[in-house]
C-alpha cells in the first residue's frame, strides 16, 4: 500500500501503522521530539492508527 508523509511516497504493508510509516520515513525522531502527525484534513492522528491506501500524512 502507498501512503505519503510530508511529501515523501512510501510503500507499506497492509496492517501497519502510523509508527511504521513515520519509521520508514525517518520522522519518528521528530515526533518523539514532540511534533504531532496530522491527516489531510487536520485531524491530529495517533501513531498507533491505521493506515489505508493514499493516506496522507503530515508532521508539524
Amino acid at each position: 500500500m502507498r501512503v505519503e508523509v510530508n511529501g515523501q511516497a512510501l510503500d507499506l504493508l497492509p496492517g501497519m501503522t502510523v509508527r511504521h510509516a513515520l519509521i520508514q520515513s525517518g520522522l519518528l525522531g521528530e515526533v518523539e521530539a514532540g511534533k504531532k502527525v496530522y491527516d489531510i484534513w487536520g485531524n491530529e492522528v495517533g501513531l498507533e492508527g491505521a493506515l489505508i491506501e493514499g493516506m496522507v500524512l503530515k508532521v508539524r
